[in-house]
This record gives C-alpha cells, sequence and structure tokens, in this order.
C-alpha cells in the first residue's frame, strides 16, 4: 500500500471510533441506590437510558458491600441518586472519591419534601403528622428503658440483608429472651430524619421533579423528554395516589402495630393508624418486656392486626399476637418481590397498601 494511502487509513481510524464514543456520551450514566427510587429515575428516563441500581430489595442499604463491577459504575457515572448518608452509610466514602465531574443527587435535601422525625419504637401514643414540611409534632416517646438499639447497625434502612437476618433467626433460640434495657446512645440518621421518604407519594412527586431537573442540566439535549416524561410519572402517580385512597378509606381509623417503624411517610401520606412497632432494629430481638408492652399496646388498643416484614421469620410476630386476637399481615418498603423498573415504585405502594386492606379489613 503506498505510504499515501497507509496514512489516510491510520487518521480515519480516530474517526471511525467517533461515533460509538459520541454515542456513549449522548446517555447520560445514572446510578441509583436503591429499589423504589431506581423505579422514579427509570420512568423519567424512559426513551433515553436505563439507570443502573446498586441493591435489590432484599439487600440491606446500611450493611451493603460494593462489588467490584458496582464501584466502578460509581466512578463511571455522571450522576448519583442515592436517599442519605444515614440511610445509604456504605456510600459515604465511595461518594467521596467519585470525579468532580460526577453530580450526586441526596434526595433528603431535595426542596418540597415531607420530612417526618424518626420515633423511637415501642408503643406510640396519638400524634399527628405535619406536612408542612421540615417542623415535626413532639412525639410521647417512650421510656428509654425500652430495647433501644445502636441506630448505626440498621439506620432505619427498612430492610435488612436476608442473609444477615436468615442467620440471626437461626443462631438465636426464639425461646430465649435478651434483654437490652437502659442502653444509651442509640442515633438516629444524621439529621435526625426517618429516611423512608419514598412511602409518601406526595414526596414521590417531589423526587421526580429533583431527578428531572438533575438530569437536564447534565443532558440538556434530552431535558424535553425528561419533562415530558415527569408529566406522565405525576399523572400516574396522581391517580394512583386518589385510587390507593379509596382502597385505604374504609380501614383507615383501624390500628394496626408494624415489625419495626419504617412506615410513618405512608401513615401520614394516607392517614392511618399505627399505634407502635415491634422493634426499633429488625436485627435485633426484642426483649421480654418489650413483647410484653406490645402485647398489651394491642390489647388496649384493639390493633386488628401486626405486620412481619418477609425477610424475617414470623415467630417473633406470632408469639405476640398469640393471645391478642389480631391478624397477622406482610410490609415490605423496599419491595423484595417486584421487579425493578419504571412501574416498580407504584407497585411498591400498591403492594403496601394492598397488604394493609387485606390485613385490617379481617376484623
Amino acid at each position: 500500500m503506498p505510504i499515501s494511502a497507509l496514512r489516510r487509513a491510520l487518521l480515519a481510524l480516530p474517526l471511525l471510533a467517533l461515533p460509538y464514543g459520541a454515542q456513549a456520551a449522548e446517555n447520560p450514566s445514572v446510578v441509583v441506590s436503591i429499589k423504589p427510587i431506581h423505579g422514579i429515575a427509570s420512568a423519567i428516563m424512559a426513551g433515553v437510558g436505563k439507570p443502573a441500581l446498586l441493591l435489590d430489595g432484599a439487600s440491606s442499604p446500611h450493611a451493603y458491600s460494593l462489588r467490584p463491577s458496582e464501584a466502578r459504575s460509581l466512578q463511571e457515572a455522571d450522576l448519583v441518586i442515592y436517599v442519605s448518608h444515614g440511610l445509604e452509610g456504605f456510600l459515604k466514602k465511595p461518594l467521596a472519591t467519585l470525579s468532580g465531574s460526577a453530580h450526586q443527587l441526596e434526595l433528603a435535601d431535595i426542596e418540597g419534601l415531607t420530612i417526618l422525625a424518626m420515633r423511637e419504637g415501642g408503643a406510640w401514643e396519638a400524634h399527628s403528622h405535619d406536612h408542612g414540611g421540615h417542623d415535626h409534632d413532639d412525639h410521647d416517646h417512650e421510656d428509654e428503658h425500652h430495647d433501644e438499639h445502636d441506630h448505626d447497625a440498621h439506620d432505619h434502612d427498612g430492610h435488612e440483608d436476608h442473609a444477615h437476618a436468615e442467620e440471626h433467626d437461626h443462631d438465636h433460640d426464639h425461646d430465649h429472651e435478651h434483654e437490652h434495657e437502659g442502653e444509651e446512645g442509640h442515633h438516629h440518621d444524621e439529621h435526625g430524619i426517618d429516611s423512608h421518604l419514598w412511602l409518601d407519594p406526595a414526596n414521590g412527586a417531589a423526587i421526580a421533579k429533583a431527578i428531572a431537573n438533575e438530569l437536564g442540566e447534565i443532558d440538556p439535549d434530552h431535558a424535553g423528554t425528561y419533562q415530558d416524561n415527569l408529566k406522565k410519572f405525576l399523572a400516574s402517580l396522581d391517580a394512583l395516589g386518589n385510587d390507593l385512597d379509596s382502597q385505604l378509606a374504609p380501614v383507615r381509623g383501624k390500628p394496626f402495630v408494624v415489625f419495626h417503624d419504617a412506615y410513618q411517610y405512608l401513615e401520614a401520606g394516607f392517614g392511618l393508624n399505627a399505634v407502635g412497632s415491634i422493634t426499633v432494629s429488625p436485627e435485633q430481638k426484642p426483649g421480654a418486656k418489650r413483647l410484653h408492652e406490645i402485647e398489651d399496646k394491642i390489647r388496649d388498643s384493639n390493633a386488628v392486626c401486626v405486620f412481619a416484614e418477609p425477610q424475617f421469620r414470623p415467630a417473633i410476630v406470632e408469639a405476640v399476637v398469640a393471645d391478642t386476637g389480631a391478624h397477622i399481615g406482610t410490609l415490605d418498603p423496599l419491595g423484595a418481590d417486584i421487579p425493578a423498573g419504571p412501574d416498580a415504585y407504584q407497585n411498591i405502594l400498591r403492594q403496601n397498601v394492598g397488604a394493609l386492606v387485606d390485613c385490617l379489613s379481617q376484623s
């Protein structure tokens, strides 16, 4: 081949590679921490790209360890979306090492959210939720002698690791009660908030707006698509909220107890009547004193249902309700069994509302 022809061929090689590099750069690389938020991001990105999901519904945001491939996806991300450093503690160090060009969206800090303070667990007194933003009602918290566990070991994540939970269940006899009375130093989210904020559909709408706006800044070529998708998502969420509200209307005032306090945004969003939680931290088995207090609360409040969580064997819940006449249901804030994708957020809300209606309707 003549030298001039060879030179032309070599010079053409970078040009041949450009379309592929340009195509890759057109769609932003987005990484999302948990499935409910990933569902919202997926809906906003429809037609442009698909965000990566770090944790499926069966994993704990607190105890999670990144795999090498996930660490690489974070390093290559244009945008990382997560709830808070208090919820997804495993992300704190990786996020600190991201390149300066990577955007981070911490949802607990966005505008338009209803933010609620974390309750102490145990039996709750009657209270109301303030929808005015960051102002909180003073809850009548339980005395310090309750079985309070270190929130750094759970950090309000709404879900514990399946393997860890099963190991705990198998390693501890259900008849052996562990008392943790008088413990000090339990910690809340770093901002003192309940991080399960996605369970209020109004917060879901605020999250969707924040994601659409952030993507529009990163990827202005598709800003119109993101806003169009946002309008569709908000319309769908509004219709869903009305439907769920109608479903809950017949059982709205009925009292119930949850396994741990992960659902007060759902309660606030739909005016539900939760009266207590069995444990603050699902990885710790409540002691006999706590169980007796919850049994008394179930009887005194005429609680219709006690809700377990799917990754924990129901022995503790069964023990609590055995002599009370209450029914057992299951709630799941992260949607362990729900497929990830653009419908996941709505389906997680549907699943939990369906579980509430099914159980509370049995009285």
